[in-house]
Order: C-alpha cells, then structure tokens, then sequence
C-alpha cells in the first residue's frame, strides 16, 4: 500500500507496479529529504537547489521520453512524480514542470536533431537547466500580441523584448524564448551568457518563495539559424501553447499532492486539538469539512488517471487537459483553504505546510492559463462560440 497516498476508493489497483514504484520513490524522497527543510526556504524566499541532482538522479526530468537519457515512463507515473513533488512544495514542481513540460518538451518536439543531441541529455540529467519565455509584462493570457520580435538580418536573428515571471529564469543555462517574426511567431533557444541576454530576479513575492521568478530582457541579441526552433515556425502561437498543454497536465497532477497534504494536515490536527473536552474532529461541521475534502480529492484523482490513459493513446486534447487544470487547481485551493480553517489560528504558522500551499496555489491557479481562460476554452468547445478574443 502507498504511503501518505489518500485513496478512498482504491485507485492504487489501477496503477500498475511501476507506476506505484515511482510514486513511492518520489513520496520517500519528498517525505524525507523536502519536507523537513521547505518551510525554511519558502521563508527565506530561496529555491533548493540541492535537490536538482537528487531530482535528476531519480530520472524524474523529462521521463515520459525514450531517448536522450530519459526513463520512458506512462503519463500516469509522470503525474504521480509531479503529485508527489507538490506534496512538497509547488516551487519543486513547478520547476520540475518547466524542465520536462516547457524546455524538454519543445526542444524535442520543435528541435533539430542537432539541437536534441546538444541539449536533451544534459537536461534530462540535470547538468543544464532550461527556461520558458512567454509571458510579458503586458500579455499574458493573450500571447499572441507579444512585444518580444525577432528581425532576420542576413545569417543571424537579432531578437529584442522581454519575458517576465519567468521560472528558473536566472539559473537557466538555456530559455525557450517565443518571438514574432515576419512569418509569425516562432521559437528561439537563447543560452545564458550572450550578449545582450540579461536576467533579474522578481522580489517580495508572497507566493511560490521557494522558487525562482524572473524577468528576461534581449537587447539585440544576435542569434545564428542554429538557435531557432526548425519546426516551430510552421506552428506558429500553436507551438508554444502545445509547451503549455504539457505543463498544464502536470499541474493537474501535482495540485492533488498539495491538496493530499493539507488534508492530511487537517485530518490529524482535528483528531488531536482538544476543545471543549474532545477533539475537534468529534464535532459535525468539522467531519463535513473532511468528508468534503476528501470527496473532491478522488473526484480529482480519478480525472487525472483517466486523463493521463489518454495521454498515453494519443487521445487527450487540450480541451481536457483544460478541465483538469481548471478543476484540480481550484480544488486544491479550497482544500488548502478549508485546512487553514480547521486548523485555526496555527493554520497560518510554516510549522505546518497548510499556508504555505494555499499562497502557492494562488499563483498556480493563475499561471499556464488562468481558470478564467481554462472556463472560455471549454466554453468554446462546447457552444462552438470564442467569448475570450474579439
């Protein structure tokens, strides 16, 4: 039986032994190694880096890939990483997200196969760490009039604009940088170091501390050929939003993790803080608030399962993915915040993890497409009707 793996209606016999291996392995390493300290970064507002060779070395970095390194694993398992490493902290996840989702991801599917043999292995190892520029200051759920553009002159692209709350944007060896250009929108591969490539990290966040945030600025940034995504330039905004269904898979994954260890925070707490003579947990509204979390939690869980069975079919859309973002992020949310509830005023203390997910959450509900955005792709599919451009 999984440990700390909330299942009320035995989901675990749908997973095959790998998939409950990985699992196990990622929740010990979570459970053990970054649960004990992450509280203390999140305070100080550091990522661990500590944990990226761990990370690697679990192959957990673009695992769902066969070649260039990577562990060739179900969506499912890949889910399940990404569920147990929110269990930890969204910042963890999330930089395991930009790895695999929107780095990996990009470079395999748009890349070369020069620009595969170069970079792939060394990201799916963790030797580099890679970034992705899309968001802007002033567009965010509209990508499509970005200000960054990129002018070809002769051999070379000179690229100018910037990205902002860019994950892992400083520490990146290498950003995935989307551009309009004459012949729309295409993808760029911008190694740290050149010239006119700079970075600058967003302070007094009071949400994702334990992560790295960003703003990416190109001042006429001469990049050769070689350093443009072959195949993106025939995908035009299509491309980077395919980056973005990836990423959003694994949130949806991953906000089940965050909610699983609020619940069992609370559940705990509830059964041990005495007042009026017995526990909490002896009182009606505060069972209806367990028993609701927990409803809501394998209500999600199921969806992700069949989601990623999909996934693994080829037959997941970005519809779908749509719904498991928008509902498992503001599940977990309200979980998060129910928790805080039952646990009182101690719910706002690091001493436990309940605070700190709900302010990561805040932003997880935002990033990869708002549920505002996710609720008008759905809309769409099923009216027929675009109520998010005119």
């Amino acid at each position: 039986m999984l440990k700390h793996f909330v299942d009320f209606v035995n989901i675990e016999q749908l997973l095959t032994e790998e998939e409950k291996m990985i699992c196990q392995t990622v929740n010990e390493f979570v459970m053990e190694r970054v649960k004990p300290v992450i509280a203390d970064y999140y305070e100080k507002g550091e990522f661990p880096h500590q944990f990226i060779k761990e990370m690697a070395g679990m192959g957990l970095f673009g695992p769902t890939l066969t070649e260039y390194g990577g562990a060739g694993v179900s969506n499912a398992a890949y889910g399940l990483i990404m569920q147990e490493l929110e269990r930890g902290d969204s910042g963890l996840r999330s930089f395991a997200s930009v790895q695999s989702g929107l780095v990996i991801y990009p470079i395999y599917s748009f890349g070369s196969k020069e620009q595969k043999e170069k970079y792939l292995p060394d990201l799916i190892a963790g030797k580099k760490i890679g970034c992705f520029g899309l968001t802007e200051a002033d567009f965010g759920s509209n990508p499509g009039d970005m200000g960054a553009h990129a002018v070809k002159k002769n051999d070379r692209w000179i690229l100018n604009g910037s990205k902002m709350w860019i994950t892992n944007g400083s520490i990146a060896d290498v950003a995935v940088v989307w551009a309009r250009t004459d012949v729309g929108v295409q993808g760029f591969l911008v190694e740290k170091g050149m010239k006119g490539f700079s970075t600058s990290d967003i302070k007094h966040k009071a949400s994702l501390r334990a992560s790295i945030t960003s703003e990416l600025v190109f001042e006429d940034v001469e990049l050769d050929d070689g350093f443009r995504l072959p195949k993106s330039g025939s995908e035009g905004l299509k491309a980077p939003l395919k980056c973005l269904t990836q990423a959003r898979y694994g949130i949806g994954w991953g906000t089940v993790g965050a909610a699983m260890d609020c619940y069992l925070t609370a559940l705990e707490y509830a059964k041990t803080r005495i007042q009026f003579d017995v526990p909490i947990a002896s009182f009606q509204l505060v069972q209806q608030k367990l028993v609701n979390m927990l409803t809501e939690i394998t209500k999600a869980q199921l969806l992700a399962l069949h989601i990623g069975r999909l996934k693994d079919k080829g037959q997941a859309t970005y519809v779908h993915i749509s719904m498991l973002k928008r509902n498992n992020v503001s599940m977990a949310l309200d979980i998060a915040r129910e928790a805080r509830d039952i646990l009182g005023a101690n719910g706002i203390s690091l001493e436990y993890p309940v605070i700190r997910h709900m302010c990561n959450l805040e932003s997880v509900k935002t990033y990869e497409g708002t549920h505002d955005i996710h609720t008008l792709i759905m809309g769409e599919h099923i009216t027929g009707i675009q109520a998010y451009h005119f």
